[in-house]
């Protein structure tokens, strides 16, 4: 028996080194491709070409009886390492005569991402820090462009100081909240001003498929360049006016960041054994469990500027601590009907998209239960 395993796990040893050089192979051609790219500004990610590829490999999978979510699965990890490696390659630069960047925080994480991609387009940055204040207006007196990727509490506090910039001069802020930014922005500058917000953290290895919401300010013509620049990072733009984008970070972020920080809270207060919560726990709970740590891994300063950045923001908070104890009525009574029917109108509310969030979500799981030691 244990020749007849050490046979077959040989075989599988020589079969694994095969895929390595394919690998090897596949990221020598990727980063082929980024060059080729980055020579003629093209975006690095194309949904429907990625949507093609995939389908087919799918299709050829099943063809040889190999499961189609298997091979997907391998591609997309694939995939998000090529994206990465293409960034290495640089991109096109799509506004050559722009003059000197200055981004007010540079040195901070999200400042250091924009840099990083900017200078990777060939563009120069520069970075203005507190202790660079008294040669303010030195440093922005050339300036093409000005990025604010400060704390949201300093946010207009920072864009109220900047000394009066070039006419033609773009003024961009990064904050997650963009209604008070945005009109702070257009008091203090005359010329063009846009809103950014990168839908992620600072972490990422690549923009490939990320999101960056905008929110139009003043002469949208002047900054349209920089829209397709990040178009060509990869990014997917998303189009909204301030009040609107508030209006659903209050769900996304401010809502769902308490939520989180509360359960945090209570787990810290009863003490319990986190060790022991991994050890006994499904995937979908490993996987909450993660998301939840993942907070508290870091800057709380950011969390408490993001739930606190609007009294809409307590007042949403408020209405759904009352939903919450009214759920917990529910339970004080016993009444199962009464949560059924809850239940049942909440799944008629989610519609199409409950089935829909339950396929998704089968992919995340089944990558958490992957990686239980």
């Amino acid at each position: 028996m244990v020749a007849e395993l050490n046979t077959l796990r040989d075989q599988i040893d020589e079969v694994d080194k095969a895929l390595l050089d394919l690998l090897a192979r596949r990221l020598h051609l990727v980063a082929e491709v980024g060059e080729v790219k980055s020579r003629y500004g093209l975006p690095i990610y194309v949904p429907e070409r990625e949507a093609a590829m995939l389908a087919s490999r799918r299709h050829e999978a099943e063809n040889l009886g190999v499961p189609a979510d298997l091979i997907e699965d391998v591609l997309r990890r694939v995939m998000r390492e090529s994206y990465s490696s293409e960034n290495d390659k640089g991109f096109k630069t799509l506004h050559p005569a722009l003059r000197p960047v200055v981004i007010v925080g540079g040195n901070g994480q999200m400042g250091r991402l924009f840099t990083r991609m900017l200078q990777l387009s060939g563009y120069q940055v520069k970075s203005l820090e507190t202790d660079d204040w008294p040669q303010a207006e030195t440093l922005l007196a050339d300036a093409g462009m000005v990025i604010v990727s400060v704390p949201i509490h300093l946010t207009e506090e920072v864009i109220a100081r900047l000394p009066t910039l070039p006419q033609d001069c773009i003024l961009v802020d990064l904050a997650s909240v963009k209604n008070k930014p945005l009109q702070a922005m257009l008091a203090a500058h005359e010329g063009p001003v846009l809103g950014l917000h990168p839908m992620f953290g600072p972490d990422v290895g690549s923009l490939a498929k990320q999101v960056v919401v905008y929110c139009d300010g003043r002469e949208p013509e002047a900054y349209q360049w920089l829209l397709e620049q990040l178009q060509v990072w990869g990014a997917r733009l998303h189009k909204s006016s301030a009040v609107e984008h508030d209006q659903n970070m209050a769900f996304i972020q401010a809502l769902r960041h308490f939520a989180t920080f509360a359960y945090g809270m209570h787990l810290c207060e009863e003490n319990v054994e986190i060790e022991q919560l991994l050890a006994l726990s499904s995937p979908i709970y490993r996987l909450e469990l993660a998301m939840v740590g993942r907070l508290f891994a870091q800057d709380p300063q950011l969390y408490a500027d993001i739930i606190m950045s609007s009294e809409n923001n307590l007042a949403l908070i408020k209405r759904y601590y009352q939903r919450f104890g009214d759920a917990l009525a529910l339970l004080e009574t016993g009444n199962k009907q009464a949560f059924i029917d809850k239940f049942t109108q909440v799944e008629h509310w989610f519609g199409d998209y409950a089935p829909r969030f339950l396929k998704e979500s089968g992919a995340l799981l089944r990558q958490a239960n992957d990686n239980r030691r």
